[in-house]
């Protein structure tokens, strides 16, 4: 999970951000004495992602605000379901609503279409990975939702592990030239994967001492002759071109991983509602 110190920090900029130098609308509607609850509803069905960063928007916002969720992260809300309620002063539960929704229906987002593509291999032996490809200062969001998902993360950052991809090969002068010296300048734990594209990068990736060799952009034909040349000596992630109609083929040839840079880039943000209901 996120520390809670930066959590609250991500919170409260984007709070900032968004209140200024204060909410206008509600500050001249209401008297600030305004009391109620509001309700949170799937308007889809979605998977639950983010609850406890919900709550702590509102909470952040006015610390008396009572927060009762329905539903656990993981858990599936079909269309229409009670996600959580929301009490307190209604002055504090409109200014916070923007920013809670904001973040809550992009996790849900993501840990919805995360399990889509997780679901679709089932009773395969691959694992669904994200990418980096998250939004700049909410990737530890992203890659939470992705967890809640059924996903697994990747590298969180260019610090997590040794990737060399195309633009590294041709800075280095090849593959074995990358692999070779990165071999001399890492620690012993840290694994180091190879990005190829064809059958003969593969046997030069294998060749120099590559851990994980990353198929890109490959059809599942070479793939299959990918795997059958790698044949255990390495771990096989496939990449580029995943879908959710192709992603089960990718899967069957018999690959470790398949990142998904789309599950976090283009996840559609949830549908989720927030009406007050009672005041």
């Amino acid at each position: 999970m996120i520390p809670r110190i930066r959590l609250r920090r991500l919170i409260r900029e984007a709070l900032e951000e968004d209140i200024g130098s204060g909410d206008v609308t509600t500050l001249a509607v209401l008297t600030g004495d305004e009391t109620g609850t509001a309700e949170a509803n799937a308007k889809e069905d979605i998977i639950v992602a983010g609850i406890g960063i919900f709550r702590e928007v509102f909470l952040h916002s006015d610390n008396d605000i009572q927060f009762v969720p329905e539903r656990k992260d993981g858990q599936s809300v079909n269309k229409s379901g009670i996600i959580a309620h929301i009490s307190g002063k209604l002055a504090s539960i409109l200014s916070a609503e923007r920013v809670a929704l904001n973040i809550f229906q992009r996790m849900c987002g993501i840990a919805t279409l995360t399990k889509k593509y997780v679901d679709a291999i089932s009773g395969t032996k691959a694992k669904i990975l994200d990418t980096r490809k998250t939004m700049p200062g909410l990737r530890a969001f992203d890659k939470y939702a992705v967890k809640i998902g059924g996903g697994y993360n990747h590298r969180m950052g260019l610090y997590g592990g040794v990737l060399i991809k195309d633009n590294h090969i041709s800075a280095a002068g090849g593959i074995v030239n990358a692999v070779t010296r990165a071999l001399n300048n890492i620690p012993p734990a840290l694994k180091i994967e190879v990005e190829v594209k064809n059958l003969t990068e593969v046997e030069e990736a294998l060749s120099a001492g590559a851990d994980i060799i990353m198929l890109d952009n490959m059809n599942t034909d070479d793939m299959k002759q990918a795997v059958s040349l790698i044949d255990g000596k390495a771990l096989i992630e496939a990449s580029g071109g995943v879908t959710l109609s192709n992603v089960r083929d990718f899967a069957e040839t018999g690959v470790d991983f398949i990142s998904i840079g789309a599950i976090t880039h283009s996840a559609p943000a949830a549908d989720i509602s927030l009406n007050i209901v009672s005041r």
